[in-house]
């Protein structure tokens, strides 16, 4: 199980959803199934409208799943993943903070996710 914390200007407080591990199920899934308004548009990882900042709460114990290469793609263009987050990803196995929600799969580690509820916007 994972806990979920959503933070975001447009809720009226922090949320916290819990996730079951193992269901391969992305963090806008697991927002939409309990109200969660995350901005979204295609839901393919190609818009770039669901933009999360993924912080892992569980210390060193970080597991988050790997860019795909669309959301490689669609970060880069925004300008969100840096040289130096792409060598961390690579090197050291590292997630990046900023994700598109419709790609990153949730593990069994806490996470906070903070939106700002505008699409495409952290």
């Amino acid at each position: 199980m994972a806990n979920i914390y959503f933070s975001s200007p447009v809720l009226p407080k922090n949320r916290k959803v819990t996730a079951v591990a193992g269901s391969r199920d992305t963090i806008l899934k697991v927002a939409k199934q309990n109200g969660v308004p995350i901005p979204h548009d295609c839901e393919d990882g190609e818009c770039g409208a669901c933009v999360v900042k993924v912080i892992h709460l569980d210390g060193d114990r970080i597991k988050g799943m790997m860019l795909t290469p669309k959301e490689h793609a669609v970060l880069s263009s925004l300008g969100l993943l840096t040289e130096q987050d792409e060598e961390t990803a690579y090197v050291a196995d590292l997630p990046p903070v900023y994700r598109l929600a419709c790609q990153c799969v949730v593990t069994d580690e806490d996470l906070l996710v903070q939106f700002s509820g505008n699409p495409g916007n952290r």
